[in-house]
């Protein structure tokens, strides 16, 4: 397939089916700029404007992530993108642009197989929980890096309340909504016992059980749907590797049909 080109609505549809029962698909050998990779991310929803940018983001739309010690940037860790945000992106559309000789893999995990693979009994109690989502433990882990426009931007984004168990709003499947990038605190549970549990589910979900791992070629595109994918970039290269993303807006603010007990 060649996303450059004009879609019709056929294979667009298409693409959306095959997004909801994969979770995430690759495309390899693609020809896209920044304008035909923004073409085809429209072709999904709207386009999720990030809160901050890099210093090699030229286009508002469009994060570059241009890196050559990436250890402690903040993207290997496991995590969903924006879930400090009261309507996290839909999906995220990744193109590599340039590439290490060796490493910068990306890995992907099913946060439904996270959830299905609790016991029952635990199932049961963490449905119908909430988690607290802030910006700041980012500002916090990434402060060595000087980000100011990341500092900035937690000013703007006070912390948001999601179910620790969303159902998908497509799908209807459950799955585990909490990500080591933003979620802070259980908000039912004391402090200690938060800790224990958030510390427990953190763990949990990132088992290779639930995972693939994806190897970039020179114009590779990784779209993944945020709201059951989380991400992980292997800090393992020591050469200048540049990715371009653009996120699509998510379907709405989170509501009670997105909790474990709204359906």
């Amino acid at each position: 397939m060649d996303l450059s080109g004009d879609l019709d609505d056929a294979t667009v549809t298409a693409i959306r089916g095959a997004l909801l029962d994969h979770l995430v698909l690759f495309f390899r050998d693609q020809h896209l700029d920044d304008e035909r990779h923004l073409r085809f991310a429209e072709r999904f929803g709207p386009i999720s404007v990030p809160t901050f940018t890099t210093g090699a983001s030229e286009r508002p739309e469009i994060i570059v992530l241009d890196q050559l010690a990436p250890k402690g940037e903040g993207a290997d860790s496991w995590h969903a993108d924006n879930t400090y945000m009261a309507e996290p992106p839909m999906a995220s559309i990744l193109r590599a642009v340039t590439l290490p000789a060796v490493g910068g893999d990306t890995c992907f995990a099913s946060m439904y197989a996270a959830y299905d693979a609790l016991s029952p009994a635990l199932r049961g109690f963490v449905d119908g929980l909430h988690a607290v989502h802030d910006i700041a433990v980012m500002v916090e882990r990434t402060k060595h890096l000087g980000s100011a426009g990341l500092r900035e931007s937690a000013a703007r984004w006070p912390p948001v309340t999601h179910p620790v168990v969303r159902v998908h709003p497509e799908t209807g499947r459950k799955l585990l909504n909490v990500n080591a990038n933003w979620t802070v605190r259980i908000a039912e549970l004391a402090d200690g016992e938060s800790a224990s549990l958030l510390g427990f589910l953190l763990a949990h979900l990132r088992s290779p059980d639930f995972q693939c791992r994806f190897h970039w070629s020179e114009g590779a595109v990784a779209f993944w749907d945020n709201r059951v994918v989380q991400h992980y970039a292997v800090p393992d290269y020591h050469e200048r590797r540049v990715m371009h993303r653009i996120t699509v807006a998510g379907d709405r603010p989170y509501g009670p049909a997105d909790a474990a007990g709204g359906r």
